[in-house]
């Protein structure tokens, strides 16, 4: 089990939930994030399959423990046969046969399918195609059709990389339709349970607990800027005194218990609708200078004489940075990460990979503790193109498990 210490619905890239799941979805998801997409052959294959409304079961509980994936609301939905893209260009209740493309063009049906094929054959000459290809499922009804396209779209929308530049990509997808594949690089760590690891690209390295925040600009900057981002927060808390919404939450169960609540900022790099920035321009200015992951960035607070119990997260490519806001003094709130326990101080970051086991308390028996926490991409050791691809991946899967009736991916925050 994963569980969180910040969010109950971290982005879970690994395909837990049902595979018997209609490609219409896939196509809502796609043409929400094709609006800046030039390529005709990626358009064509997105607007040719047809979008139906998600049945949603509005009672359905989103299992947090079990990753971004898992709403027991995907479940619901009647299932329907998989097929594949030409059968629903054959399929008699296509709203979409024998009309004209919604953007204008004019192409026959038959010429329809040439530009599916021709796109779907040159992606699975590719590297990202091969390591989807490698799926157990690969070719059957049970192969996951979002996976399936993946290739496609990062090839239309990044158009002009080598194929050696998605190596470590192709890596991460190989492992991604694959969760029995064995990690390249394990190490030998008590602390490190690789089992649990539902998002994993090789080949970033040795992971560590504890890294040094000195090699991050962002760290510094953080540091740089504590008397602001202290005052910031501290007008954040005064308007909701004075009757602002009180925006701190947490939405499971474990969070509640452990005394620990966030006021979200970011979430998947989103801004918050109706957040009222103005009241932190400076913390906001410096989150957006980084490549916020499938999380949070927010204010944690951890309530006196509580703890977040020992657990660990699943993805390697993300690391937390957390900075002291408001910490009690002599030592009373501390983390551990792996074998290693640190102290959090006001105005200094700890940076950490909660790949390994982590754990917190605030022994103090009045103060509360308060710091700035962000997940983020491993600038250290992901290349900039690596981090783009993910975050389009990641955000394309955001609104496939929306088109799919998850109804609350994100709704408790966004």
């Amino acid at each position: 089990m994963i569980l969180r210490e910040d969010v109950c619905v971290p982005i879970c890239i690994q395909p837990h939930f049902s595979r018997a799941r209609s490609v219409s979805f896939v196509a809502l998801a796609v043409l929400v994030m094709f609006d800046d997409m030039t390529n005709v052959l990626a358009f064509q294959l997105a607007v040719r399959i047809p979008t139906r409304a998600p049945v949603i079961n509005k009672h359905a509980i989103f299992q947090s423990s079990k990753g971004f994936g898992s709403s027991s609301a995907a479940n619901k939905i009647k299932k329907k046969k998989h097929r594949s893209l030409k059968d629903f260009l054959d399929d008699t209740e296509n709203p979409l046969k024998n009309k004209k493309s919604v953007v204008g063009s004019s192409y026959k049906r038959s010429e329809q399918e040439d530009l599916i094929d021709q796109l779907t054959a040159r992606a699975s000459q590719t590297a990202l195609g091969q390591a989807v290809l490698e799926s157990p499922h690969a070719g059957t009804p049970d192969a996951d059709p979002f996976w399936s396209l993946i290739p496609s779209l990062i090839m239309s929308r990044f158009p002009n990389h080598a194929d050696e530049d998605f190596k470590r990509v192709a890596g991460f997808l190989k492992h991604v339709v694959n969760p029995d594949l064995a990690i390249e690089d394990e190490i030998t760590d008590p602390f490190r349970p690789t089992s649990e690891l539902h998002a994993y690209m090789p080949g970033l390295g040795p992971p560590s607990p504890f890294l040094d925040p000195n090699q991050l600009n962002f760290c510094r900057e953080l540091s740089n800027n504590y008397k602001a981002i202290l005052s910031e927060y501290e007008a954040l808390m005064a308007d909701i005194v004075q009757g602002g919404k009180d925006r701190f939450q947490s939405v499971t169960s474990m969070n509640y218990d452990a005394g620990w609540k966030t006021l979200v900022l970011f979430y998947n790099g989103h801004k918050i609708p109706d957040f009222p920035y103005h009241l932190c321009p400076t913390t906001t200015r410096l989150l957006q200078t980084m490549p916020l992951a499938g999380r949070i960035a927010g204010f944690n607070r951890q309530q006196p004489k509580s703890g977040i119990p020992m657990h660990t997260d699943g993805n390697n490519m993300w690391l937390t940075t957390q900075m002291g806001i408001k910490i009690p003094p002599d030592n009373a709130a501390w983390i551990r990460v792996g074998a290693e326990r640190r102290h959090w101080k006001q105005g200094e970051c700890l940076l950490y990979d909660t790949t390994f086991e982590h754990e917190t308390m605030n022994e103090h028996p009045t103060e509360e503790r308060v710091v700035l926490h962000v997940d983020f991409f491993n600038t250290l050791t992901m290349t900039p193109l690596e981090i783009e691809v993910m975050q389009y991946i990641y955000s394309l899967r955001e609104e496939f498990l929306k088109a799919e009736g998850v109804s609350k991916v994100g709704s408790h925050i966004l």
